[in-house]
């Protein structure tokens, strides 16, 4: 009986180390990945003005999840790139998040809305911004209910023109990739 709950318990710890790696060998981009132009992300550029987005949540296993369209006014004042977004999703509710982002060196920002725990903290790496946060996340619930949830983002913008972006979100709890976001910004 020993040797079997022995057995058992080693079993079950090689799956859940097997499992936790793989979940976190998952194809994220990288800093060291190529540039896939000579564009040049200025995010108080891109950002200034009126955008829409549309975009997506899919969980883990590739099932889109919610759906929802952004309308985000960007203001650059010199030193402060104020986003206001507001987002209306699928089913009809809304929400609005006002981020504060800050330049801090010649390719790096911080920024905090609310909901972020602490300071967003990102960089510019050439044609694409990558961007780290940890926030408390709205969740709906059935019956209208939502609660939240703490979760991190490692968040990747790619430039791909004067005026269009695309950005893609991981979402991770405990180091666990949950899904990822998927979202396409245009100028008018």
């Amino acid at each position: 009986m020993g040797r079997k709950t022995t057995v058992s318990l080693s079993l079950a710890t090689v799956l859940s180390t097997g499992l936790a790696v793989l979940s976190a060998c998952t194809g994220h981009p990288g800093v060291n990945d190529p540039a896939l132009s000579t564009r040049q992300f200025k995010l108080e550029e891109f950002f200034d003005g009126p955008l829409v987005a549309r975009g997506q949540f899919q969980d883990r296993f590739g099932t889109v999840r919610r759906q929802f369209d952004v309308k985000i006014n960007g203001t650059w004042d010199g030193t402060t790139l104020t986003l206001t977004e507001d987002f209306t999703y699928e089913d009809g509710s809304t929400e609005q998040r006002v981020w504060s982002l800050h330049k801090t060196g010649a390719t790096t920002w911080e920024g905090t809305a609310p909901g972020v725990i602490g300071v967003a903290k990102g960089e510019i790496l050439g044609d694409r911004f990558n961007w780290k946060y940890t926030i408390d996340l709205p969740i709906p619930e059935a019956g209208g209910q939502a609660r939240t949830m703490r979760v991190s983002f490692d968040d990747w913008i790619w430039l791909q023109s004067d005026k269009r972006a695309f950005n893609r979100a991981y979402m991770m709890k405990w180091g666990v990739t949950l899904g990822d976001v998927s979202i396409s910004f245009e100028k008018p």
